[in-house]
């Protein structure tokens, strides 16, 4: 079997292939599937009979990925499995790897539409599943962009040299379109005095600091004795909430010095009502300028002109006299007060509509 798209061949491995797998195995690159051997004596046999085995079980097959495209030369740059495969229940998994040098490119993604719709054309499994660590990201981006829906988490799932790992589960049906699912795209975001980006690595002591800061401790739910551990698992789950479709996180950057100066999120994202709820944390060193009213109001028009949101919600503690100004100075419109809201406090309830803004 042979599967062409825009930019791949995907093909069986074959004899041909044994120099530039013997290369692979001796850069020490793993992207090859289970059952490569580890020295490169071994390489010739396994091109012969062992990468073939999962085939003639008739549980799967692997096939290298080649790029077709012009200069690309046919060159080996990485591999697609299909295995586990139950033809009476009619389903099978799909896994996959790109060589270091190659990734970032699209290809797993390319890769794993172009399978997918090569095994509902052709025979009559009715799913596929896939399954990555909940803190490689990159594999699942390519899940998402694939068109495979997020179903759950096996906790501790798998274990790793360094440690047991929770592992996310997706899959794909015959019926489902291959799609991926609604997301905020990673935009920047810029008005006259801010950067609203992605965190990155240089946020941490800033985002450590802001959590220790009182006002911070007594109106959020940050955790007391806020790490650096806490800050690089926030980073993470912001980007997976970003990537099931559920909202986005801002690192808020001022322009002039270029520090971390507030935090502003949406969460609880509804695309067929068109709704979410935005949040927000002002750093202590930046309050007094009108930072976060200025980021909130930003990123509300951006829902709306861009995405086409309908409303957007706020929450304030009503003893939170400052945050309530940042949602009054946004253009949020008071609606009135939710008793017992949020760990049994009253919190002042704001909207925001199109109309608003104009």
């Amino acid at each position: 079997m042979s599967i062409v798209t825009d930019r791949l061949l995907l093909r069986p491995f074959g004899p041909e292939d044994e120099p530039r797998i013997k290369s692979i195995v001796q850069s020490g690159a793993t992207f090859l599937p289970p059952g490569t051997p580890a020295k490169t004596s071994g390489v010739a046999r396994w091109l012969e009979a062992g990468v073939h085995e999962l085939r003639r079980s008739g549980q799967g097959v692997h096939l290298a990925m080649t790029d077709a495209t012009p200069g690309g030369d046919g060159r080996i740059v990485g591999a697609i499995s299909l295995f586990k495969t139950s033809w009476t229940a009619g389903t099978t998994e799909v896994g996959y790897g790109v060589h270091p040098l190659y990734r970032g490119r699209g290809f797993a993604t390319e890769a794993v539409r172009a399978l997918a719709a090569w095994v509902f054309r052709t025979t009559e499994l009715r799913r596929i599943d896939l399954t990555a660590n909940l803190d490689n990201l990159a594999s699942l981006h390519v899940a998402r962009k694939a068109g495979f829906t997020w179903e759950g988490v096996l906790r501790s799932a798998v274990l790793e040299p360094d440690g047991p790992h929770d592992l996310v589960v997706f899959g794909l049906l015959r019926e489902d379109d291959g799609e991926p699912s609604r997301v905020l795209p990673r935009e920047e975001l810029r008005t006259p005095r801010l950067l609203l980006r992605a965190y990155a690595e240089r946020d941490v002591p800033d985002l450590v600091a802001m959590a220790a800061d009182p006002l911070i401790q007594a109106n959020t739910g940050v955790p007391r004795d806020y790490t650096e551990e806490h800050a690089h698992a926030f980073f993470g789950r912001s980007e997976r909430m970003r990537m099931r479709g559920h909202g986005i996180a801002w690192a808020v950057e001022e322009l002039a010095s270029g520090r971390l100066a507030a935090d502003v999120g949406v969460r609880d994202l509804d695309w067929n009502h068109g709704t979410a709820e935005v949040g927000y944390m002002a750093a202590p060193w930046a309050r007094g300028n009108g930072y976060t009213a200025e980021a909130v109001a930003a990123v509300a028009r951006w829902l709306f002109e861009q995405h086409g949101l309908r409303r957007l919600q706020l929450r304030a503690a009503v003893t939170n006299h400052a945050s309530q100004r940042v949602a009054e100075k946004a253009g949020f419109v008071r609606e009135g007060v939710a008793r017992s809201s949020l760990v049994g406090e009253d919190m002042a309830l704001y909207s925001l509509v199109p109309s608003d803004l104009a």
